[in-house]
C-alpha cells in the first residue's frame, strides 16, 4: 500500500495534474492491450495471458485514485472479531443460549423469527425436553376442528417461534406505523450484517448538537439518517445470564448478534464439515490420479524409438 502510494505521488509529481492522470493511465491500458493481443497471436498464449492479465491488475490498481465517499448522515460499522466465522470455526453453544435468552426477553416482544421452529434448537441451545417445555408455554392457534372452527392448543417442536403480533397491521398500529421487521435473516440482509448490528444495539447516544429529532424517534449513528424508532433495546444487567455471566450491553449485543446469525445460517457449521471432507477427498484423488499417471505412461515416456536405414 504503501508502495502504492508512493507510485501515485511520483506520477503525480510527473503528470503535473490528478486529473490528467487517470486519462493517461487509461492510453497506456489500450496500448498495452494491443501488444498483449500481438504478442498472443505470434508467441506462446498461456505466457500472453499471465502477462495481460498481470499488466491489467497493475493498470486498474493505478488508476484507482478516486478517494472514498463518506456520508455525514451514517458512520459505518467498524469490524469485529466474530470466532464462528473462521474456516474451520463452529458457533460457540454457550452463546447462543445467552443470544436465545436475550432475544426471548428483549427481541421477542417486536420482532419474531419466523423461519426458525423449535426442533431445530434441540442440541444448539437447549435440550429436548427444556424446549418442549417451552414449547407448551406459548399458546398456538390450530384448526379447524372436526366442527369447523380453529382451536387453541399449546405449543409442540415443531411450531415455529411465536410472533408478537397476529398480523402486519397489528404491528404496524402497535408501533407507530413502523412495522419490526423479522429477524431471521436479518444478518444476511445487512451490509456487514454482525458488525452492523452489534454497532446499531449498542450505538445509541445524544443527538450531536443542532440534530433536532422528531417525537418517538431516537439517534443513532449507524442507522440511515441517524433517526431510528425503535428506542435502546438493551439496557446493563436488563437479562440475568443462567451461567452467570455479566450481561453488560456489549455482551447481550455481541450474543444476540451470534443467535441471529445462526438463525440466518444454521446449516454453518455442518457446511464447513462437508467443505473439510470434499477438499480431503479432492487432495487424496489429485494424488492417486498423478501417481497412476506417472505410472501408466512411464514405459511411453523412458522408451527410446531408433530409425534403423
Amino acid at each position: 500500500r504503501q508502495r502504492n502510494d508512493g507510485t501515485l505521488f511520483s506520477l503525480r509529481l510527473l503528470f503535473g495534474s490528478t486529473r490528467l492522470l487517470p486519462l493517461i493511465l487509461s492510453k497506456y491500458r489500450t496500448m498495452a492491450h494491443q501488444y498483449l493481443r500481438t504478442a498472443f497471436t505470434k508467441y506462446n498464449k498461456g505466457i500472453a495471458l499471465a502477462a495481460a492479465s498481470t499488466t491489467t491488475a497493475a493498470f486498474s490498481l493505478l488508476s484507482a485514485t478516486n478517494p472514498a465517499k463518506c456520508d455525514d448522515e451514517i458512520l459505518h460499522a467498524s469490524a469485529h472479531p466474530w470466532d464462528h466465522l473462521g474456516l474451520l470455526s463452529s458457533y460457540d453453544c454457550a452463546a447462543l443460549r445467552r443470544g436465545f435468552q436475550v432475544y426471548r426477553q428483549v427481541c421477542a416482544t417486536c420482532h419474531s423469527i419466523e423461519r426458525i421452529h423449535y426442533r431445530e434448537l434441540v442440541g444448539v441451545t437447549h435440550s429436548t425436553e427444556e424446549l418442549i417445555e417451552m414449547a407448551s408455554e406459548v399458546d398456538v392457534m390450530d384448526g379447524p376442528n372436526d366442527e369447523g372452527e380453529m382451536f387453541e392448543r399449546p405449543g409442540k417442536l415443531t411450531d415455529p417461534l411465536p410472533s408478537p403480533y397476529q398480523n402486519e397491521e397489528q404491528g404496524r398500529l402497535a408501533n407507530g406505523g413502523a412495522l419490526p421487521p423479522d429477524l431471521s435473516l436479518m444478518v444476511k440482509a445487512r451490509h456487514a450484517g454482525q458488525d452492523y448490528l452489534f454497532s446499531l444495539l449498542t450505538g445509541y447516544c445524544e443527538p450531536p448538537a443542532g440534530k433536532e429529532m422528531l417525537p418517538g424517534l431516537y439517534y443513532n449513528p449507524y442507522f440511515p439518517g441517524g433517526a431510528i424508532a425503535m428506542p435502546p433495546p438493551l439496557n446493563d444487567d436488563g437479562v440475568e445470564y443462567e451461567d452467570g455471566t455479566p450481561a453488560t450491553i456489549s455482551q447481550q449485543a455481541r450474543d444476540v448478534v451470534q443467535f441471529l446469525n445462526w438463525c440466518a445460517e444454521p446449516e454453518a457449521d455442518t457446511r464447513k464439515k462437508d467443505a473439510f471432507t470434499y477438499m480431503v477427498v479432492l487432495g487424496f484423488t489429485a494424488i492417486v490420479t498423478g501417481y497412476y499417471k506417472r505410472f501408466r505412461w512411464s514405459t511411453f515416456k523412458t522408451r527410446s524409438i531408433t530409425y534403423v536405414k
